[in-house]
């Protein structure tokens, strides 16, 4: 094995210079559930998928609406409301994705079907879990329409009239119980991958529409859309993009596209600035495709572990208020979800299932910088009320890493265990007394915490 580098992380003093200061940890974290919601809902294995969803945290769950790879609602309430039930006993709330219609999309009459469509969902969900609880949940109007594949290539000015009707008619709905709370309305779950100029659409959306019919708003971040194999060998069309580089060049690119999960983040919340409008990152994975031939594993295996993390901190740091993991159940041998159809965890699930057990909602947290000769490291710190405290390090390169820990003195002192998750671990997570030595085995996590014995890692 190559010599590892040696990080030396000194004094608590030393490890918060020249990062931000300490605030509340914001972030909720939460997944898309399409192709696995029966898995999640009513399949055998249901209740050890909810028990992995319950230890990550989860808070937010989008469930789709008029697609065809979900239950249409009003051919089938039945399983609809199951699909439902799933996730509100998961313990999270539903974001309801209204998806789509098809052209024309100014057209009056499919606008108003539409429209009606969603009243009489809003309606269903009203009458069944009733209006108290349905009015925390979250209502997304749409779903990419700026990608011509996904979401049929709308204009601003179409969406933005299809948005402001529904979600008029959606508030009407919710107003009796809404008692002064504000509606979680939004949209426009925007593709910021393919297409440019996708930060416009937030932009004008919180300029145009009323304050009360805006409670989010939504936008997709994935490291790279193109296979991690020759476009050739799978007879791709590539739209006049180059093949990425392959092997360990593509694994280096992709982590080199993480500091822009902050980038973004912090770039619309400056255009959310003064307004009680959330700002979700409402997909994320490494590669956005669901085959693994596609996309060798880099999803769901260590190196999508370290990923995520790594992601979720720079989430954290740039001041994100949810986010969204494209997705959480598999259906078969997908290449997204990030546990299988049986609640098996992958690399990519243990990451988040420990790390989530230490940086929660509501944490004090601070994300110290490492050294600038090491970008490779990215480090965040919590602390709980009742006096959990824990720091996380993701190691984003191959090569081994040596966290020098002696001299951090202060209250960390207290940390008398370690987590490890690692390429040396075997896809397992490894418990062990903390010596003041932090060894990262190429990609991966390590958590140091005064209550490492009582995280669930199984």
């Amino acid at each position: 094995m190559a010599e590892a580098t040696k990080l030396s992380v000194v004094s608590s003093d030393r490890v918060n210079e020249g990062s931000a200061p300490a605030r509340r940890m914001g972030l909720r974290y939460g997944f898309n559930e399409i192709n696995g919601w029966w898995h999640l809902s009513e399949g055998p294995h249901g209740a050890e998928i909810r028990r992995r969803l319950q230890l990550m945290d989860t808070r937010l769950v989008r469930i789709f609406v008029f697609d065809p790879q979900v239950p249409d609602p009003f051919a089938d309430w039945r399983s609809f409301s199951v699909y439902v039930q799933g996730v509100l006993d998961a313990g999270a709330l539903p974001m309801i994705t209204f998806a789509r219609f098809g052209p024309p999309f100014d057209g009056a009459h499919q606008i108003h079907s539409f429209v009606a469509r969603c009243r009489e969902i809003v309606w269903g969900a009203i009458e069944q879990w009733g209006g108290d609880r349905v009015k925390d949940w979250f209502w997304c109007i749409w779903n990419e329409p700026n990608n011509p594949i996904i979401g049929g290539g709308l204009t601003y000015e179409q969406y933005l009239r299809i948005y402001v009707e529904v979600a008029t008619c959606i508030h009407a709905q919710l107003a009796p119980y809404l008692g002064g709370q504000k509606a979680r309305i939004g949209g426009p779950a925007i593709d910021g991958n393919h297409r440019a100029y996708w930060m416009d659409w937030i932009a004008r959306l919180v300029e145009d529409v009323d304050d009360h019919l805006l409670g989010f708003v939504s936008w997709h971040r994935y490291g790279d859309w193109r296979p991690a194999v020759t476009s050739r060998s799978l007879g791709l069309e590539m739209w006049g993009a180059p093949d990425a580089p392959l092997g360990p060049t593509l694994e280096a690119l992709l982590m080199a596209q993480l500091p822009e999960f902050e980038a973004r983040a912090r770039g619309v919340a400056r255009l959310l600035k003064g307004r009680d409008i959330l700002n979700i990152c409402g997909e994320l994975n490494t590669i956005s495709h669901h085959e693994n031939y596609y996309t060798l594993g880099l999803n769901q295996n260590i190196f999508g572990a370290a990923f995520y993390i790594s992601a979720l901190i720079n989430l954290i740091r740039g001041g994100a208020d949810a986010e969204m993991r494209w997705t959480a159940t598999a259906h078969g041998d997908d290449a997204y979800g990030l546990l299988s159809m049986r609640g098996e965890p992958t690399p990519a699930a243990l990451a988040k299932q420990i790390f989530a057990q230490h940086v929660r909602f509501g944490d004090l947290v601070r994300c110290p910088l490492a050294p600038r000769d090491h970008p490779e490291i990215d480090a965040i710190m919590a602390e709980s009320a009742d006096g959990r405290l824990s720091a996380v390090f993701v190691n984003t390169s191959r090569g081994p890493v040596v966290l020098d820990v002696a001299e951090w003195g202060g209250a960390l002192a207290s940390c008398d265990g370690i987590l490890h998750l690692d390429a040396g671990t075997g896809g397992r997570v490894l418990r062990a007394p903390f010596d003041g030595t932090v060894r990262l085995d190429g990609y991966g996590l390590a958590i140091v915490s005064n209550r490492a014995a009582a995280t669930t890692i199984d």
